[in-house]
């Protein structure tokens, strides 16, 4: 794992040569060693298509290529820090969210509307996380920030999960969302602006829950 937690708010990451990894920019706090940090304009590996969706919706991170001999530490604006370590799968996590991760992993654009149909869409427009969210693909680390930590929620068949969108961080696996209503839930068990939706996830993978409401 190329990531190791120094604390709830820092990591550290080992760059090896011939080895690529993204990180946002402005996240590098110290590095020993020979690391070059490049600005990458494509955000990613997402290629043009990728980079178009995203700047449709006015979701464009800048991300920065860090190569070479070393370790960097990261952290961003003292947000707590959660590493997510992928076999194979992919993981759905909004790009403000991304501090670093593995270049060996894929990364792209999914319209939120292809999950969850004309409701993934809604989702977009009400939490605030917009239509489109990245895609990360293959076997790497991710690095995540969130407000007051992150818990991970196992959701399998029969055992969805039900989730404040405002606090949703990230998901993998074969997950469907949908958001629905559900009338006095946020007055009486979630805190929020009374809009009354929750995010339903089902399916077979597992969510990513901050312990705030509050977006990066």
């Amino acid at each position: 794992m190329p990531f190791r937690e120094i604390n709830s708010k820092m990591v550290e990451a080992t760059v090896v040569p011939g080895q690529k990894m993204f990180s946002q920019r402005g996240a590098m706090l110290a590095y020993r060693g020979e690391v070059a940090f490049t600005p990458n304009i494509q955000g990613g590996q997402g290629g043009m298509m990728s980079m178009i969706g995203r700047r449709m919706a006015n979701e464009a991170t800048p991300l920065m290529t860090v190569e070479g001999n070393g370790t960097v530490m990261f952290g961003h604006g003292g947000h707590h820090i959660h590493v997510i370590n992928l076999s194979g799968d992919t993981l759905y996590v909004e790009a403000d969210r991304l501090l670093a991760f593995d270049g060996t992993l894929q990364q792209g654009t999914m319209f939120m509307g292809s999950q969850g149909g004309v409701m993934g869409m809604v989702r977009g427009q009400v939490t605030g996380q917009g239509l489109f969210t990245t895609t990360l693909t293959g076997h790497g680390a991710v690095a995540v920030m969130a407000h007051g930590g992150v818990i991970e929620l196992p959701i399998a068949p029969g055992r969805d999960v039900h989730v404040d969108p405002q606090a949703y961080v990230a998901h993998h696996g074969q997950v469907r969302n949908k958001l629905s209503t559900a009338l006095g839930w946020r007055e009486m068990v979630g805190r929020g602006s009374g809009e009354g939706f929750q995010l339903e996830l089902s399916g077979s993978g597992a969510v990513y829950v901050q312990a705030s409401e509050e977006k990066l």
